[in-house]
């Protein structure tokens, strides 16, 4: 005789065993509006019991699908993989399914897969956008929360949550960051520097790009700016076509660690070695680019950080609680093997 199936709980009894209402167990399972030791309490009690969330059932109810969209400008950038797994994670924790989408570097593709993840009803969207100034973000924001990393979308001027523009924004803090890598580069004597950027040349107008020129003229830099994409192969390709000019840069500053890997990639072919003949700085402080021979120097933008700021602005504007709105990331310059004083030339 085949074993009778279990009848699965429900939330009254998981209410039942740790004596509060069903309406606290639903806040608890979801991390909102209880303490750490209630939620810990509760989804002990829910394990115990064997209980497990009807999403279907909340969808009804709340008219939310649990579901916050991540949109990403290139998943072949290696940083934007690492963040991607953090808010994944995170979200996850809080008892929401992150639905992760990549733009592959195309800011019309970008526009596009936002407005389907709309359609398909996603509960809000965190996004890092390849074109920030393209006024479309604002039309979108209009109809989903949006949050957008590193750099502020159309209608960031407004009230958090107010229809009209994006429902949240962590933004690196872009002057810092170009500052204290060309002051670096300049400090150790360079004074012709390549700047290899994600940019496209549609997209002109990124902020961290318009700081570079600004601080290349108050330190009177030479600063060249090429467009080259976080894909390994194609960054070999573009520094490699940098370093093989006759007035070549002594230092290249990639806005992307991904990028550097690239640089790392054409230095060796041509056997320029860093630091000595070539000085390579990143951006983004991905884990491995500590283990590069030389290790890389870059930036530190603790993406941990990142990821609780974004997570709590999105989950806060779909709940419709009240939350500071911006949150500004300051770099910490990681000082490493790959930046030296540049080779004195007869």
């Amino acid at each position: 005789m085949a074993p009778q199936q279990r009848k699965r709980a429900t939330i009254r009894e998981v209410a039942e065993a740790t004596g509060l209402s069903p309406a606290a167990v639903s806040y608890a399972l979801r991390g909102i509006q209880t303490s750490g030791e209630t939620q810990e309490r509760v989804r002990r009690a829910a394990a115990e019991l064997g209980y497990n969330v009807d999403r279907i059932a909340r969808a009804l109810a709340s008219g939310r699908t649990g579901t916050v969209g991540l949109l990403f400008g290139s998943l072949e950038d290696l940083w934007q993989q690492l963040l991607g797994v953090g808010l994944g994670s995170a979200l996850l924790d809080r008892d929401n399914y992150a639905l992760l989408v990549d733009a592959a570097g195309d800011p019309e593709r970008q526009i596009h897969l936002a407005r389907q993840l709309r359609d398909q009803r996603v509960d809000g969207l965190i996004v890092q956008p390849l074109d920030p100034s393209d006024e479309r973000w604002e039309e979108l924001a209009q109809s989903l929360p949006i949050v957008s990393i590193g750099d502020a979308l159309p209608g960031g001027g407004v009230a958090s949550g107010a229809v009209g523009g994006p429902a949240g924004e962590v933004l690196f803090d872009n002057r810092a960051g170009v500052a204290l890598a060309l002051a670096h580069l300049h400090k150790l004597g360079h004074r012709r520097i390549g700047v290899l950027t994600p940019t496209q040349p549609s997209t002109p107008d990124r902020p961290a790009d318009i700081q570079v020129t600004a601080e290349a003229e108050r330190l009177g830099l030479d600063v060249s700016i090429i467009s080259s994409p976080p894909v390994l192969s194609e960054a070999t390709e573009v520094a490699r076509e940098v370093l093989t000019k006759t007035d070549r840069p002594t230092a290249l500053f990639c806005f992307a660690d991904s990028i550097a890997y690239g640089a790392y990639a054409a230095a060796r072919e041509l056997g320029l070695r860093i630091p000595d003949e070539l000085s390579v700085s990143g951006y983004d402080g991905h884990p491995m680019s500590a283990l590069l021979t030389p290790a890389l120097t870059t930036m530190d933008w603790n993406v941990d950080r990142i990821v609780r700021a974004a997570v709590r602005l999105i989950l806060s504007a779909i709940e419709q609680k009240p939350y500071r709105r911006r949150t500004v990331q300051p770099p910490r310059l990681r000082e490493r093997g790959s930046t030296g004083p540049p080779e004195t030339r007869a």
